[in-house]
């Protein structure tokens, strides 16, 4: 049987990606190379962005209801936190939730679709020819091949199918290494973190008593990152920064991590892509990589979902590239500088610290900035040269949304009360917009829909773009909230993954 796409690793990534393209009805094959889940959860945090993708598809509310929202987040530990309370969104929180429980809330949505895993299948490598690429499978029971269209490497750091497909992998070694563990605190700090000249550490409670301490010290950066951390030196480290282990008990998990930093030089080759980590690792500074990873595949499952339907083009897969590596490009930016920040003791870097810190509790718009591009919330797609003139209507001037994301816009008279639930079933959205609505006309679904707009180039954009008037779902109603550069749009189409695909000018009255 030949599979419309394989996905590499059942992770966070590879999950949310395989019901993307199973909601639409592509028929996907799921392999994991682990026999189960791991019990023990790298990532913590679900930022705005990542919640917001969720609530697009209806399924934030499980994951909130299980978290524990928290209104600040951090810059390289600096005890000056970055405040998540005034940004744009319905979630103006991080979300504390162990990565494990991510990853179950997911295979039950995958499930769901009618999509499976196959636990213990290791990719062992991956080749392609001008109509799909085979990936060489071990399992329980032996050796076979998958074939498919198309196979997404969702695989990690040391990503078989990245490898094979002969994708480099540039960037920097490890330098520094860092601890975590997962530990009962008796008497834990009141502040989340705490630092000074011999180290720094954050303290992040979880749901089920524990907390997580991760941080540096200047004895704990030079240790390889594959050294088993011990209780007593994870003690040692916390001791030796706040002359206390706050009552340290019972350890459930311990760990090192280091600041290798390194992008694939590109997510596309031919019928391979990547995704997540495979695509991009770095020092988990400020919680981002789970985030940035799901914010991949939500971009790419929309568009490889079309590509499979034969609705679009495959040259729009390359569009995930030029969009997506340059987002991961600035993560790897920002937490190196955040690893210069937050790991390093020396008198100079001391001073860097506090005048950093100084400069985002003085000022709102720096913490604002900072705060946006840890949230995701501040991601925003250039056009390729040459497609800006055609990106928005000229009707009345002014500066076009396209690439930008839409925020969950409140809306009078359409079938939902906003933006986002009018996305659950992964379609486009054409908003016509007005200052009193036309309940009249109300919306029109499906092969209908060119009746319905309200002019001729939203209709020719959308169909386009969508390449099935199947794919849109058109929506008259007057805006009820305001959002920055929205005011006086008449007409927006807006992506399966939330961004803005085309949009007329606002008006002149």
């Amino acid at each position: 049987m030949v599979n419309d796409v394989v996905v590499v690793g059942a992770g966070p990534v590879g999950l949310l990606l395989a019901a993307e393209l199973r909601l639409v009805g592509v028929d996907v094959t799921v392999i994991e190379r682990a026999a189960a889940r791991s019990p023990h959860s790298k990532a913590l945090t679900l930022h705005p962005r990542s919640l917001e993708v969720l609530a697009m598809r209806g399924l934030a509310g499980p994951f909130i209801r299980e978290g524990v929202p928290m209104p600040t987040g951090h810059y390289g530990g600096l005890p000056v936190r970055l405040d998540f309370s005034v940004l744009d969104t319905r979630f103006p929180y991080t979300l504390v939730l162990p990565q494990l429980r991510t990853e179950q809330l997911l295979e039950e949505r995958l499930r769901e679709l009618g999509g499976e895993i196959r636990w213990e299948h290791r990719a062992l490598r991956v080749r392609q020819d001008a109509d799909g690429a085979e990936v060489d499978v071990a399992g329980p029971d032996g050796t076979y091949t998958l074939r498919a269209a198309w196979v997404v490497g969702c695989d990690g750091a040391g990503s078989t199918v990245r490898s094979s497909a002969g994708i480099d992998f540039p960037g920097t070694r490890a330098t520094t290494t860092g601890f975590l563990g997962d530990v009962v605190l008796d008497a834990p700090p009141s502040a989340p973190s705490v630092d000074n000249e011999h180290g720094g550490f954050l303290v992040v409670p979880l749901a089920d008593g524990h907390h997580r301490i991760a941080g540096t010290t200047g004895e704990s950066l030079a240790i390889p990152a594959d050294q088993p951390l011990t209780f007593d030196e994870l003690r040692g480290y916390v001791r030796q920064v706040a002359g206390t282990d706050f009552g340290m008990r019972a350890p459930r998990w311990l760990s090192r991590f280091g600041n290798a930093s390194r992008q694939a030089a590109r997510y596309r080759d031919g019928r391979i892509l990547l995704a997540g980590d495979a695509a991009h690792m770095h020092m988990p500074m400020g919680g981002q990589g789970l985030n940035v990873g799901l914010q991949d595949a939500f971009n790419l499952a929309w568009k490889l979902a079309a590509v499979c339907q034969g609705r679009v083009p495959e040259g729009l897969l390359d569009t995930y590239h030029a969009e997506r590596h340059p987002v991961g490009a600035a993560l790897l930016e920002n937490t190196q500088a955040q690893t210069m920040l937050g790991a390093t003791y020396t008198a100079d870097a001391r001073a860097l610290r506090s005048v950093f810190g100084r400069l985002l509790a003085v000022h709102p718009a720096v913490n604002r900035q900072f705060a946006g591009e840890l949230s995701a919330l501040d991601v925003a797609y250039r056009p390729a040269a040459g497609e800006e003139a055609g990106a928005a209507g000229r009707g009345g001037g002014g500066h076009s949304l396209v690439g930008t994301r839409a925020p969950d816009l409140g809306l009078d008279g359409a079938p939902e009360p906003s933006l986002y639930p009018l996305l659950t079933d992964g379609r486009f959205v054409l908003l016509h917009l007005g200052p009193g609505g036309d309940a009249g006309r109300g919306t029109a679904d499906g092969p209908g829909a060119a009746e319905a707009c309200a002019a001729a180039e939203a209709c020719a954009a959308a169909e386009a773009m969508a390449g099935s008037p199947d794919r849109i779902r058109v929506v008259t109603a007057r805006p009820t909230t305001t959002h920055d550069g929205w005011a006086g749009r008449s007409t927006v189409l807006v992506r399966p993954d939330g961004h803005v695909a085309w949009d007329a000018a606002p008006s002149s009255t």
